[in-house]
Formats: C-alpha cells, structure tokens, sequence
C-alpha cells in the first residue's frame, strides 16, 4: 500500500538508537535494529545513497584482487554474503560471469589459477559456476579481445543495483516501524550520562530535540568529521578518503559477459554491461583531500579508464566517448598503507562509552558486506541494549519486492505482463528489475498504458513517479533519474525537465515530503 501521511513525531522525539547517515551501512543498521525491537530513527542530510552508496562499481563480490593483500577472512565474508543477497534481493542482485585475460606483463598464469581456486572454495556451498580456462579464438568473449591475449579465466560474481539497495534497506526499516528523515541535518548533540540530546534539521530549516540512547555516526566520508567538529570529540581512529571514477561509453561488445582488467600498474580495472545499450569502465584508486560533497571525475582518470580498456579491447575507447562519468569517495579506515589501493576495505566499528551514553562510529566497509557489518554493529550494541540481543534475522527475509515467486525474475516479468499487456518486454524488465514484486502496485488496476498516466519516455509514467514520490523518499528528478533508477541515461533533456516538473506539481498538491512509517516509535 501506499504510504498517505508523514508520521507525526512529537516536539522530542524519543528513541533508542539515533542513525546519522542514509547510505548502504546506516539503512541496513537501521533494518536490523529495528527488525529486533529497538526503536529507530534515521537522518540523512541529502538523498538516500546520495554519495558514495550510489558511486559504486554495481557489484556484490568477494573481491579477487583482495587475495593478494591476505584479505582472506574479508574475501570469505563477502563471498558468503554474495550468496545470501542473491537470495533475498533477487530483483536487484544477479549473477554475471567475467573474464578475465591472463596479461604476462603482470601476473603469472599459475598465481591467477591458485587465487581463482581459493576464490571459488573460500564460500561454501557456492551456488554460482565456478571457474573455467578459456581460449579466446573458440569463445564469444574473445571477439572482442585484441590478439595478443590468447587465453584466460571465467568466473563468476554478481551485479547490483547500488543505490536501489539502499532505498530497499530504508523502506523494510520504514515499514517496521524506524522513522526515516532524508534532507536533514544532525546539528549537533549532547552527552548525557544515559542518552544523547540531539538536534536534528530539515531542509525547511525546522528543528526538533531527539533523545537517543545510543547515537550512530554511519555518516561515511563525515564519520571523522562529525566525531572532531560537530559532536567535539576526540577518537584515535580515522577514515582515509579515497576517489573511484568510473566512465559510460556505448557499448563495446556483444553478451552479458563482463570483463576484469589487469594493468601494468597491477591495478585492475572492470568493463561491465550497463543499462543495455552502453558499457561502464572503472574504477579508480585516488587519495582524496578536498570536499567530499564535491567529487568529480578528472582527465587524468578519464585517460586512465580509456587507456585501461584500449589495452585489452579491438576496439578503443577515447575520451569523446564517455556519455557519462560519475566519482564517489569511498571512507577507508586509514592504516597506514601508503598505496590508495591496498588500504583495507575491512571495516572498523568502535564503540565509545568513555564520556557517557555510547557512539557507534563506522570506519570503513564495502557495499557487499554492509548486512554483516550491520549484524556486527548490533552485536556490539546489545550488551548497551537488550532488546537487541534477539536473533540475527536479515540474512534470511526477502527486501521489499525479493521475493519473486515460481519462475524467478523470469517468471515475475512473464506475470506482470499477463496483468498489465501492455507493458512491452523490455518496459515488464526493467519494472521487475527495479522493484521485483512491488512492480505490480505500480502497475495495479491500470487497464490500459494510457492509465498509467502521462509518458515520460523510456516507459516512465505518472504512476511510477507517484509510487516513487510516496514509497521511496524521491522528492526531484535527479532522485529518480540517477539514484532510483538510470533512467536518466535513455530520456532526452526536455523530458528530464518535465519530469522536475511534475514532480514540483506532486509536492505542492500535497505528497509527504517524507513517506510515513508502518509502525511507531517507543520511547527509550
């Protein structure tokens, strides 16, 4: 059902625990949490995913190249997890296989094989193909790989829809009762004994008091920020920030196939189908030190990407091909490495109870393992919180439209079209792929495409804007176009405009700001 009114929180607000940041690691602690009992509420200074959740490389993987730095305990971890995000968010997460062509300038055939077998046996009960040997001049993947590599891997990972998985962990927590606040601010807050005194902002400029017993800094490149300037505290612990880029260009190659890059700098680099028609290329590894609410793509990495691929690919690639670029930074726990690309990507919780009522600061993590960071945080809270020593659970329930029914995505797509003919495929598809089960409230009782309100191009109609609006915190066209989907890659200019329109319309005719919570919160 659709969500009608904000939810009315009283002047001071009471909850258990307060969460500052909506990206992929505060929204599923938010799910968890919530899920156990505790009462939750969530603040997210812009959109959900609005930074580094959604400049991501689109993948749930162990991490291949993590092996070499005996990041084993991590590999394993992410590996487990691939398999059990596959199964509980199948709409947005889904296999592919990559390539991988055996460069001799970089790493020997045999260090390549040993990696892939560990990689392969790390995860028990793998249910994805394991790898194979392959010869380019007897399979597709070779048509368009340049001559001098002969030969190479295939192995398998997964895909997903980054910023969609984000939005999923918030309305699950939503719908369980967590009052989720996008475009507003932790001021500041004081510590108290037993609870901290915040206060929040929106974007109105409104403020209100949150008493919080435990407060949360999942705030990703600010989490060193918000301890040293607006909570004043002082912490040992750091994030070192580092930039990935990542380029579109049109499609280089026939296949759903992808490929895994090695450079002579020992880096590696992806080439991915993306959106249908294009492919995507990244990423980098760069120390960053400027505004993290200003990250852009340089030339140099433009360059960098473009050389990257060329190297591999008949086909090169230039810089006048990319259609779209887009850099996120990712807030490495800082240990010391010298090299961008060896920091870990472990990730670091600490807990402080020194001065008062705990904080839960997150350094660190990767989207893949974001569910058992999210277990590993409550783990470390519930001795502060009973309520949350109840059993782990997120492992095993489907995210909001997960769970697809007989036949899998396939036959997901096959039943809305019989519901709705006429959708055509690829529109039933893409409906699917983004919101899996949930794609038939869109749809509803509409009867004809012309029901579905105005056309937007791409097959984006009134209706989805109108779900999108109610359900998932979308309250402009970047929103929708870039973070809900990437619909913003297939519509022309004028029709992104109409868009910000209609949704400006939508606001003033009275749509929540903020989608109202199934639930209630307790008092702490």
């Amino acid at each position: 059902m659709l969500a009608s009114n904000p939810q009315t929180v009283p002047p001071d607000a009471r909850v258990d625990l307060l969460i500052v940041g909506g990206g992929v690691n505060g929204t599923g602690i938010a799910r968890d949490a919530v899920g156990r009992g505790a009462s939750v509420m969530l603040v997210e200074k812009d959109d959900l995913a609005g930074h580094t959740s959604s400049a991501s490389t689109k993948l749930i993987h162990g991490g291949l190249r993590y092996l070499e730095y005996y990041e084993f305990r991590l590999v394993r971890e992410a590996l487990i997890e691939r398999e059990r995000l596959l199964k509980i968010a199948p709409h947005i997460i889904w296999p592919i296989r990559f390539v991988l062509p055996h460069s001799k300038l970089v790493r020997p055939a045999w260090l390549l094989r040993l990696g892939l077998f560990l990689y392969d046996h790390l995860c028990p009960r793998m249910t994805l193909p394991k790898t194979e040997s392959v010869r380019f001049d007897r399979h597709i993947s070779g048509r368009a790989i340049r001559d001098d590599y002969a030969r190479g891997f295939i192995y398998s990972d997964a895909r997903v829809l980054d910023s969609r998985l984000v939005v999923l962990n918030a309305m699950d927590a939503r719908d369980r009762g967590a009052d989720i606040r996008t475009h507003t601010r932790l001021v500041g807050a004081t510590r108290h004994a037993d609870h901290w005194e915040a206060v929040i902002e929106d974007a109105d400029g409104a403020r209100q008091t949150v008493h919080a017993r435990i407060l949360v800094n999942a705030a990703g490149p600010w989490v060193a920020d918000m301890l040293h300037n607006t909570l004043k505290l002082q912490t040992s612990k750091n994030v070192r920030l580092v930039k990935g880029s990542h380029i579109v260009v049109p499609r280089l190659y026939d296949g759903d196939h992808a490929y895994i890059l090695q450079n002579p700098d020992k880096r590696i680099v992806f080439a991915i189908p993306y959106e249908q028609d294009f492919t995507m290329i990244g990423t980098t590894d760069i120390p960053f030190e400027s505004d993290p609410n200003r990250v852009e793509i340089d030339a140099d990495e433009t360059r960098y990407l473009c050389d990257s691929v060329s190297r591999y690919f008949r086909t090169p690639v230039k810089p006048d091909d990319v259609v779209w670029a887009w850099s996120g930074v990712r807030p490495l726990y800082d240990d010391a490495a010298k090299d961008a690309s060896a920091v870990t990507r472990d990730y670091v919780l600490d807990v402080d109870t020194s001065g008062g009522a705990a904080i839960l600061s997150i350094f660190g993590g990767k989207i893949t393992t974001f569910r058992k960071l999210a277990e590993h945080a409550i783990e470390k809270l519930a001795p502060l919180m009973p309520v949350l020593g109840k059993p782990s659970w997120t492992g095993t329930q489907p995210l909001p439209g997960g769970d697809l029914g007989a036949g899998g995505f396939d036959g997901a797509v096959a039943r809305l079209r019989t519901q709705a003919g006429f959708l055509d495929q690829a529109t039933a598809e893409r409906l699917v792929r983004s919101y899996g089960s949930c794609a038939y409230l869109i749809v509803g009782d509409a009867a004809t495409r012309e029901t579905m309100g105005e056309d937007f191009g791409a097959g984006l109609t009134a209706r989805e804007i109108d779900y999108l609006m109610a359900q998932e915190w979308v309250r402009c066209a970047d929103d929708l176009l870039w973070r809900r989907s990437k619909l913003g890659l297939h519509i022309a200019p004028e029709q992104a405009a109409r868009v910000e329109a209609y949704i400006a319309q939508r606001r003033q005719s009275g749509v929540p700001a903020q989608p109202a919570s199934t639930g209630t919160l307790s008092a702490a």
